[in-house]
């Protein structure tokens, strides 16, 4: 049988399907939570707990007088200016206004919302309060980001163990959450979008079929736009499809680690661990949104190295070393390109890292007025984030 191999010399043994369902086959890794795995009575099971609109709740916790009305947050709070969607209440969104949009087309599309700026410690602070609360609970707790955490329990009752947590939640802070039950992480994770806003829902091996089958792969978490495209130009469109193509062809395509791991990944098996280990960002990265245009190439090679100073800093503080620099450039008016740069050998080095941004912005060959720069260093002991799947750890 193939062998998946991941970072760090692990491997897991790929399993084809049996015919039926394409059930996950449990126990090919040890001290994995989440694989339906009956232990005295109970069952292990993993719970994704994602704060309904978090940054807009928390702003109309600070002013009441804002509840059900279409909030934005981003930027300055100032549409007028450039800045782009931080997030939007669900009075907003359902006028079209979503995360990653411009400011002023959030403003085009919704004219009477409510403007505000970001306010990184205030969401900070509720955040730790959240992750506080479920730290308490008698389950592994793996934060994932302000808004969103799993948790692996080993319980005969996730549903009522789901309601627990938006009790505790809601009586601590005042904010509503949605919470997915699954047999593992992808599980729990999909889930979490069928219980929104402040549901709970359970996917298992067995519904995921019927569940997910139908959907588009770009459903799946980790499956992102740009491979979505890839796998159509196969001709496979649905999650369904994904999981019953031919491991071997998709290795053909995307490699012998990711083409596999799609594989599994359309049919619901995910054999990541619930861990408590603080979250080890995999870079660092800086972006600046220009007010005007930069039309003179000359000033966004400066620009480009003033970010990349501003990056190595941050990489010196972090004590790792960077293997990749990465430049993004957002075009008027909202056209996205990136390219990374390899640098010769890990390093802390200022010089060396500025070289290779500037390196990274020569591949750039369009030359039109630039509304938008950023910078990312990722750490040599990463894989990059769009090449690799979840680490499997003993």
């Amino acid at each position: 049988m193939p062998v998946v191999r991941f970072r760090g010399g692990r491997s897991l043994l790929y399993i084809p399907p049996t015919g039926a369902g394409y059930l996950p086959v449990a126990g090919q890794v040890r001290r994995t939570i989440g694989l339906g795995v009956k232990l005295t009575g109970v069952t292990r099971w993993v719970l994704h707990v994602d704060l309904d609109q978090f940054i807009a709740a928390v702003e109309v916790l600070r002013r009441p007088e804002l509840r059900g009305r279409p909030v934005v947050v981003g930027g300055d709070g100032d549409p007028a200016k450039r800045g782009v969607v931080s997030t939007a209440s669900y009075q907003a969104r359902e006028f079209g206004v979503h995360s990653g949009q411009p400011l002023r087309t959030a403003a085009r599309r919704c004219p009477d919302a409510v403007f505000l700026p970001v306010d990184r410690e205030a969401y900070e602070a509720v955040s730790a309060v959240v992750m506080a609360t479920l730290r308490r609970l008698d389950a592994v707790v793996e934060v994932m980001g302000w808004d969103e955490a799993f948790l692996g329990a080993d319980t005969s009752e996730p549903e009522l163990l789901a309601r627990k947590i938006q009790a505790a939640v809601r009586e601590a802070t005042s904010l509503d959450c949605s919470v997915g039950i699954g047999e593992n992480k992808l599980q729990a994770k999909i889930a979490t979008g069928f219980g929104k806003p402040a549901g709970v829902f359970t996917i298992t091996s067995r519904t995921w079929p019927e569940l997910l089958g139908p959907m588009p792969t770009d459903a799946l978490w980790g499956v992102g736009a740009k491979t979505a495209r890839k796998l159509a130009a196969l001709g496979i469109m649905t999650v369904a499809e994904l999981a019953a193509a031919d491991h071997r062809e998709l290795a053909g395509r995307f490699g012998p680690t990711i083409g596999p791991w799609l594989v599994q990944l359309a049919r619901g098996i995910d054999l990541s661990l619930v861990t408590a280990e603080p979250y080890v960002p995999r870079g660092h990265g800086r972006e600046v949104t220009f007010q005007q245009n930069l039309s003179d190439w000359a000033q966004v090679r400066d620009e480009v190295a003033r970010i990349a100073a501003l990056v190595a800093g941050d990489v010196r503080a972090d004590g790792r070393p960077a293997g990749r620099i990465v430049v993004k450039v957002r075009y008027a008016p909202f056209f996205t390109k990136t390219h990374g740069q390899a640098l010769s050998e890990p390093t802390r080095d200022p010089a060396a890292i500025e070289a290779a941004a500037l390196t990274a912005l020569d591949w750039f060959t369009r030359r039109d007025p630039v509304r938008l720069l950023g910078v990312r260093a990722e750490f040599a002991d990463m894989p990059t984030p769009d090449s690799a799947p979840r680490t499997v750890n003993d």
